[in-house]
């Protein structure tokens, strides 16, 4: 992933720090030392021959100090995790027979769940690092070079983040591949989530990264992510009162047409027959704790927007028993709403209000919840009622999720999401979509081929997805799920279309990224070298269509159904979109019809940093 360059910063009469600094030396470097005509102070000067030795002993020195350390910690217990094979002893390498390595192309796909990400890191977990072990016990790498993978020209194709998924990758490296068996061997020393498909003899000058023309990749999202904010959230009350102020209620209220009956219907089927269960006494205390924006607003340096848009360590619980996931098509829309396509039958669940609180009353045997014959809850007015509140609206929250998931989006809803996404298609500054990236930074402008929605939703375990599917030459971090939060957000507040427009021009547009839990690699492309190199040097095509089978099964098992059963488990999108909706800074004012004049009433100093700080972001990290 390429870098911006630093700017030098700037005085207020336009001089270059750095050059000022100079110049205040005196023309003069480190420790004092006149520079050469030509230098700066950071530029490395040159040295002689003993000079660099030298330096080189220094460096190893330093290398063999961060051993002692390694070894230190290894006695105290503490986990220095080399994720590399150590190197062999010497009379191992010795004994070795010496076997040719060629050039070649590696097909491969992986469930990202539990790896640090694609690339080889020593020190973590990689999708990298586990091939490169399996590599060597397989036999494709000799004992002489398995301490180091520059020594086999390791290149990837397509750098993932961490938790990504990708049904076709490609590294390229030089292997041993006498043995027709290789594959199998090499698979045998895999865990069931990274599976090699093929191995291609290609050009001795062949770089998978450099000779890639184009990448596929697939986000699956919940339809329910399309829903509007909540009338009573921060941002839903934002995006009516600044439609009005703005002039623009009936044009904004026209973009939800389709959805404008979801949320009422719900609060009369679903959420009154629970508030009317409860006593008099703590109804209100439950519609208040429920509906007011302040009960879950959170500092700015502590938010948890913030948390949900930067890409958490937290993991949901998996199940026991991983139960069969049923797959169908949307097109059985029974007990749906013909107006709007929005399936809010819910059940009542006055049972688990009582359930809940009976729970309440064996655990702490002093609360005295009374239960009436009718159902409804009589509580005493004491300290102890906040437990009751809790478990209250816990259930109503509970019943609000199950009512998003019961959601079918409609064939109107689902045309807004395709219409959001045709606004990337062409050639777009996206310096808004990744990280430390400005406008005039020329590596932030991308060409993206096609963005579709697959038009058959399919419905797991209750809710429904669709797949959203992106073809693009290249893709700087972060960019597809920023891509993808930003075309979900505009849909869910009937934003003005334009906003994509000014989004990819000299503005300050902050843009959360989507959960990761969606995101995966389908597949890069090479038919340039294919049509040309390849073909001249009688090698095989790199096809992954040669291996389809194999690669949908793996698919369905290994990155589907982490996906469905994650989500199951853990809600990860509706929370992430929750905190979006509650978040009371004006910084996703953009998407209400105030526009960027409602956001940049924040301070900009303020938005400095918002959205970006992550332990594991950083301007060289993977793709999408």
């Amino acid at each position: 992933m390429e870098q911006a360059p630093e700017n030098n910063r700037r005085d207020d009469s336009g001089n270059h720090d750095r050059k000022r600094k100079r110049d205040d030396r005196g023309g003069r470097g480190r420790g004092g030392r006149p520079l050469q005509h030509g230098s700066h102070q950071h530029k490395k000067r040159s040295m002689g021959r003993k000079e660099h030795n030298r330096e080189q002993l220094d460096r190893r020195g330093r290398n063999a100090e961060q051993q002692d350390r390694n070894k230190q910690k290894a006695e105290k217990g503490e986990s220095t995790a080399p994720a590399l094979p150590s190197a062999f002893p010497a009379e191992e390498i010795e004994a070795e027979e010496r076997r040719p390595k060629k050039k070649v192309a590696v097909m491969i796909g992986y469930s990202g769940t539990g790896y640090k990400g694609m690339q080889i890191d020593n020190k973590q977990k990689t999708i990298e690092g586990d091939l490169f072990n399996a590599f060597v016990k397989a036999g494709a790498i000799s004992k002489a070079n398995a301490d180091d993978p520059k020594k086999s020209s390791l290149v990837r194709c397509a750098r993932t983040d961490k938790g990504v998924h990708a049904a076709g990758n490609v590294i390229s490296l030089k292997l041993i591949v006498e043995e027709e068996d290789i594959v199998e061997k090499i698979n045998s020393n895999l865990s069931e989530q990274i599976r090699v498909w093929g191995i291609q003899r290609t050009t001795g000058s062949f770089s998978c990264y450099q000779a890639c023309d184009s990448r596929w990749y697939e986000y699956l999202i919940p339809t329910h992510t399309f829903l509007p904010p909540h009338p009573s959230s921060h941002l839903g009350k934002k995006l009516e009162e600044l439609a009005e102020k703005e002039g623009d209620l009936e044009e904004y209220r026209k973009r939800q047409a389709e959805v404008a009956n979801f949320w009422p219907e719900v609060e009369e089927k679903t959420i009154k027959p629970i508030l009317e269960t409860l006593d008099d006494s703590i109804r209100p205390l439950v519609e208040e704790a429920l509906y007011s924006v302040d009960a879950v607003d959170a500092p700015r340096d502590d938010d948890p927007a913030i948390e949900a848009a930067i890409e958490t360590e937290q993991k949901p619980t998996e199940p026991a028993v991983d139960a069969e996931i049923s797959v169908e098509t949307a097109d059985a829309k029974e007990n749906t709403n013909e107006d709007t396509g929005n399936k809010v039958s819910i059940e009542p669940t006055n049972q688990e209000v009582k359930e809940t609180l009976d729970t309440i009353q064996k655990q702490q045997p002093d609360i005295n919840l009374n239960s009436e014959t009718d159902g409804s809850m009589t509580l005493p007015e004491s300290d102890v009622n906040k437990h009751a509140l809790e478990a209250a609206v816990k259930v109503l929250k509970k019943a609000y999720l199950e009512a998003k998931k019961a959601y079918r989006i409609s064939p109107e809803r689902q045309a807004r999401v395709q219409a959001a996404l045709n606004q990337y298609v062409g050639t777009h500054k996206f310096h808004n979509y990744t990280i430390q990236k400005k406008f005039n930074d020329r590596s932030a402008q991308r060409y993206i081929k096609s963005f579709k929605v697959e038009e058959n939703p399919i419905i797991i375990n209750d809710t429904e997805w669709l797949s959203l599917k992106v073809h693009g030459q290249s893709f700087m971090m972060h960019q597809i799920r920023k891509m993808v939060g930003m075309a979900a957000l505009t849909v869910r507040c009937g934003t003005h279309p334009n906003i994509f427009k000014l989004s990819f021009e000299n503005n300050v547009v902050r843009i959360p990224k989507a959960p990761g839990l969606g995101l995966l690699l389908e597949r890069p492309v090479f038919d340039s070298y294919n049509e040309k190199q390849a073909k001249q040097a009688g090698r095989e095509n790199i096809d992954f269509s040669n291996y389809e089978k194999q690669i949908a099964d793996f698919k369905e098992r290994e990155i589907y159904q982490r996906i469905f059963r994650e989500e199951a488990h853990g809600n990860q999108f509706n929370s992430f979109f929750t905190h979006l909706d509650n978040y009371r800074d004006p910084i996703f004012l953009y998407l209400t019809s105030g526009g960027l004049e409602a956001t940049k009433k924040l301070n900009n100093k303020s938005l400095q940093g918002q959205f970006e700080e992550s332990e594991d972001e950083n301007a060289s990290g993977g793709e999408g």
